[in-house]
């Protein structure tokens, strides 16, 4: 067993989660992908192993702090980017069927190289804008959990990403360690959006302030929403 699959083993216990040395074998050649890519596109600032392992990878799964991932449930990534949060929840959860979402054509083509050559199975990835794709029926009010690491505020967040979630499902929204100030000023966009703060996790991650906040979908989102693209981040509703 190399050292940085031993590394990986190590920290995904720390969180709780065990991996198998052919899941942590996974984590190594998408890192491997990441950084080649990384050299004719813009994927990601952190390069290290030890930083990509515990900023992007480690912090992808800490979403196990808040919700159970055990099942056969069904997640849709918004803003995904260069696979964070989606591929590490996918590698350790293979049961989970994943659909990848993003603006940016080539990122879409990086990860599409990701999942064959990690040979991942029930896991799409789709390009274009999270406000027209929320509007199509094919995706809207489908998921049972919607994740984003995406760097917006949560009124906005909460609009890109709640219209993809069923009725009864979660959306859960990455954030640094203050947000309390952002959570409630987020709670009129939720509620009219047809969602509830259920609960905010903050926890330390590698001396760093990390947050996660669980809002259910307890209503069906007005038709009206997400509006336009690019209205939602000109004009959050607050």
């Amino acid at each position: 067993m190399s050292t940085q699959t031993q590394q990986i083993i190590e920290e995904t216990a720390k969180i709780g989660i065990t991996i198998s040395e052919s899941q942590a074998d996974q984590f190594i050649k998408f890192y491997t992908m990441l950084i080649e890519k990384n050299k004719v596109m813009n994927l990601t600032s952190i390069t290290e192993f030890e930083d990509v392992l515990k900023k992007h990878f480690i912090d992808s799964l800490s979403i196990v702090k808040a919700v159970d991932l055990s099942g056969n449930q069904s997640l849709i990534d918004v803003g995904t980017g260069a696979g964070f949060p989606g591929i590490p929840i996918k590698i350790v959860f293979p049961k989970i069927k994943c659909t990848l979402i993003d603006s940016v054509g080539k990122r879409i083509s990086f990860l599409d190289e990701v999942i064959e050559a990690l040979r991942l199975h029930d896991i799409e990835t789709i390009h274009g804008r999270s406000e027209d794709l929320a509007q199509n029926k094919k995706y809207r009010e489908k998921f049972d959990l919607c994740t984003s690491r995406a760097v917006a505020s949560l009124p906005v967040l909460a609009e890109y990403c709640l219209p993809y979630v069923k009725t009864g499902g979660v959306f859960v929204s990455y954030k640094s360690g203050k947000i309390i100030e952002e959570a409630e000023e987020a709670k009129k966009a939720i509620r009219i959006l047809g969602g509830k703060q259920e609960k905010l996790t903050a926890f330390e991650l590698y001396g760093m302030g990390r947050s996660l906040i669980t809002i259910r979908k307890t209503a069906h989102t007005p038709g009206m929403y997400p509006r336009k693209a690019g209205t939602p981040s000109k004009s959050p509703i607050i």
